[in-house]
């Protein structure tokens, strides 16, 4: 598989990252637990064979320091408005609308890398932009553009609709990992179950919890 892909994963400032997930662990490891998820997205991104270089757009500097030493490229937040603007900046900006570009949720600790390959390879076969619901079927987790096309994001309440209207085709498959997303508590467990990543599965071993972990492929 040739690597033709630019990924752009925006991440907020650990301390307001994550707010519905408040409580699943002790306020106290609530960042570390934001950034972990946040690593083990990016570790799956760069284990695969389609992703060329991973943009990782973010104003944290804890953060933005774990990414750069996982192997991804940090560019700061410099629209500073909100997730979308991020995204453009990260996709048609940074990386040039002469490339194919994908934007993902920081938050998919149980990413395969060979499940995000599956979805980027059935992107790169249309002229359109093409969108992953997550597991709700109602949110988007990524967002896929061909060179020549403007991201156009639309993410945030009712997001999967809002890319379909706009004319983005839902990307199918079976890729659990990669649509489940983590906003809440229940999510955190549906992740567990599917098998978290490295860093998630360390933080959450060190606070006493016994957990699984996501296999290589």
């Amino acid at each position: 598989m040739v690597r033709d892909w630019t990924a752009v994963i925006p991440v907020k400032r650990l301390s307001a990252a994550k707010s519905r997930l408040r409580g699943a662990v002790p306020a106290a490891r609530h960042a570390d637990l934001a950034l972990a998820m946040v690593c083990d997205t990016v570790s799956a991104v760069l284990a695969g064979e389609a992703v060329a270089e991973l943009v990782v757009v973010t104003d944290d500097p804890v953060a933005a320091a774990a990414v750069r030493e996982l192997g991804a490229r940090v560019e700061p937040d410099r629209p500073a408005a909100d997730l979308n603007a991020a995204m453009r900046f990260g996709a048609d900006e940074v990386a040039g609308l002469g490339r194919f570009r994908a934007v993902l949720a920081g938050d998919l600790p149980a990413l395969r890398p060979s499940h995000l390959e599956e979805a980027l390879a059935r992107a790169a076969a249309g002229d359109r932009r093409g969108f992953v619901a997550d597991a709700a079927g109602s949110g988007t987790v990524l967002l896929a553009a061909p060179p020549g096309v403007p991201l156009d994001p639309h993410f945030g309440i009712g997001s999967a609709g809002a890319h379909a209207a706009s004319g983005a085709i839902a990307l199918a498959g079976d890729w659990p990992g990669l649509r489940q997303d983590v906003d809440t508590p229940a999510d955190l467990r549906r992740v567990l179950a599917l098998g978290a990543g490295r860093h998630t599965c360390d933080l959450l071993r060190d606070l006493g919890l016994t957990v699984s972990c996501v296999p290589a492929a």
